[in-house]
């Protein structure tokens, strides 16, 4: 596994992994595997995002899942579910992108060049309020609106296709379309497609899972189960990623800095600031973090800090002590 936004993978130091310690993500056990788990899940329309992780919760006899990314009660489509370890990665989910398909009711008749153009007036960047049904505090805040494009149109009934930033929201985006067209507007149905690097191409229902559970639990056999489940690595395929030796990993996991000499390879296309994920030689997650430099500058590097880590998701002790606590 490398990461999906990868352009070249550079060499910074050749090492190799010790087979004692860790364990390929596809080779987990299968308790291992559920409980570093994610599961891309078919939000149903009706339950509450809240119900439908009590859910997954029960059917997999697990103690803790979460999802990433509310979705009111009768929008479907991808809500990924993080399963007890996994869980720590849910905020980089939270913040990566989105997309929705969304069907539109307007309120009065407009031409289908004038369609076309408001929905490209609103490309970029935009300014959103909350709507008083939300969450969060209701202060206005700048989103991005990375395409918008015309799939179908009946009528008054406009189906959309729209790729946003995280936490920009669609009814008020519906709404904004209306006033800006003149005729008002509103959201009748909802689908998010996808979220970060999940999509539709390979969503699980609840039933699924379920079924999946209970044939493993008669029969024994987990191929289903681990279809449906899968390593929490996927969950930060949108990231770049560095690979560390296996003498860093236990400092890392004690939230130590992660420093240009436990680095053996990395994304070539890494930038200031960028969301990074950190793994092991054995392409095992180890912690998230935001770069301090770029590729260039990390390669040419041979002390210093590289990354500022901000959430470590392998557990300590995985991997030997080879550092010194101060």
């Amino acid at each position: 596994m490398e990461s999906e936004l990868s352009g070249e993978i550079l060499v910074k130091g050749k090492y190799e992994t010790d087979p004692r310690y860790g364990t390929e993500p596809e080779k987990r056990t299968l308790d291992e595997h559920i409980k570093s788990g994610i599961i891309n899940l078919d939000k149903p329309s009706g339950p509450t995002s809240h119900q439908v992780s009590s859910w997954v919760k029960k059917i997999l006899e697990v103690g803790k899942a979460g999802h990433s990314g509310t979705l009111d009660p009768q929008v479907t489509g991808v809500l990924p579910m993080a399963i007890e370890n996994s869980t720590k990665i849910l905020k980089t989910l939270l913040l990566a992108p989105k997309e929705y398909v969304c069907l539109m009711s307007l309120h009065g008749d407009v031409s289908e060049e004038k369609l076309n153009d408001v929905l490209k007036y609103f490309h970029g960047k935009i300014y959103q309020k909350p709507p008083l049904k939300s969450a969060v505090k209701r202060s206005l805040r700048i989103r991005t609106i990375y395409y918008m494009d015309l799939i179908e149109r009946d009528g008054r009934d406009v189906l959309f296709r729209v790729g946003c930033e995280a936490g920009t929201y669609i009814r008020k985006l519906c709404h904004d379309i209306g006033l800006v067209l003149g005729t008002g507007a509103h959201m009748q149905e909802l689908r998010r497609t996808k979220a970060g690097p999940f999509d539709e191409n390979d969503l699980v229902t609840l039933h699924d899972l379920k079924d999946a559970y209970e044939f493993y639990r008669e029969s024994g056999d987990e191929s289903e189960l681990r279809k449906y489940i899968l390593p929490v690595e996927h969950a930060v395929h949108h990231l770049k990623g560095i690979w560390i030796n296996d003498g860093a990993v236990d400092a890392i996991c004690h939230g130590a800095d992660l420093n240009a000499p436990g680095i053996c390879r990395l994304d070539s296309e890494i930038e200031l600031n960028d969301h990074v994920a950190i793994f092991t030689l054995k392409n095992e997650l180890v912690a998230i973090g935001s770069s301090l430099r770029n590729s260039g500058d990390i390669m040419e590097m041979r002390k210093g800090k590289v990354v500022d880590l901000a959430r470590v998701v392998m557990p300590s002790g995985t991997y030997p002590k080879k550092w010194r606590s101060k």
